[in-house]
């Protein structure tokens, strides 16, 4: 039987398997959550939206017909991972996840580690400084107890409502991005500490090279732990997933 592959996306991974499954003539469907006004064009059919919680994953998994489930969510989309585990095992389909291993600290670099978001936002409990916050919009309030700072963001879609903080300055920009590029922007708006998610890979991490080139401290927020499953970390471990579940490519 060959494949119908759904690949929860919203990662340079998921594009570059995306790319894969099309040029491999694999049956795939692309799932976005939706917290992007535009996902990047894909060569594969999109699909934008909740699917209801595990048990509407679980049915769509059903009605679709599908036979295998890549989760290549971001490593902070914890929910939907969770949700992923509970749907792919209630359809007795197979699920793994295509994930990107955690940054690590490099000499010069001066990290300060939080657990989530909340100990973030209170490291920042402090006298003014101009912070480079690049947690997603969806995370600005978090940080609105501490008004006092500048508060440079770099987000993908223009923010839908009022930002909660009165002195900050938004760029509407998409990854990924370069060290000289990041060293600039940070020098230009006189950054004093940069404030990020524990991404991984290579699309964010211009920013960390940048900090670390200035000496500015970071606060880093480590990743949510990741719910049992099986990992690969990239494409062609996929692939040989595939070629390895009771399926034909057809390639």
């Amino acid at each position: 039987m060959r494949p119908r592959l759904l690949i929860l996306a919203g990662t340079t991974e998921a594009t570059a398997l995306a790319r894969a499954a099309a040029e491999g003539g694999i049956a795939a469907t692309m799932s976005y959550a939706g917290r992007v006004a535009q996902p990047l064009r894909q060569p594969l059919p999109q699909r934008v939206g909740g699917f209801g919680g595990a048990a509407g994953l679980a049915d769509y998994l059903r009605a679709q017909e599908i036979t295998h489930v890549v989760d290549a969510t971001h490593p902070f989309a914890a929910q939907m991972s969770r949700n992923a585990v509970e749907a792919c095992a209630t359809a007795g389909v197979p699920l793994i996840a295509l994930t990107r291993p955690p940054w690590v600290a490099q000499p010069g670099d001066r990290w300060i580690r939080v657990p989530d978001i909340a100990g973030a936002a209170a490291t920042l409990d402090r006298a003014r400084s101009r912070v480079m916050l690049a947690v997603g919009r969806m995370h600005l309030a978090a940080f609105a107890p501490n008004p006092q700072h500048f508060y440079l963001l770099r987000l993908v879609d223009p923010p839908a409502a009022p930002l909660p903080f009165p002195d900050a300055e938004v760029i509407v920009d998409r990854g990924p991005f370069d060290t000289a590029t990041d060293l600039a922007l940070m020098r230009r708006h006189g950054i004093q500490i940069v404030v990020s998610k524990n991404a991984g890979g290579t699309g964010a991490h211009a920013k960390i090279a940048a900090a670390r080139s200035l000496g500015l401290p970071v606060v880093m927020i480590d990743r949510p732990a990741p719910p049992a499953r099986s990992e690969v970390h990239d494409v062609a471990a996929v692939l040989d997933w595939l070629d390895h579940s009771g399926t034909d490519r057809g390639v």
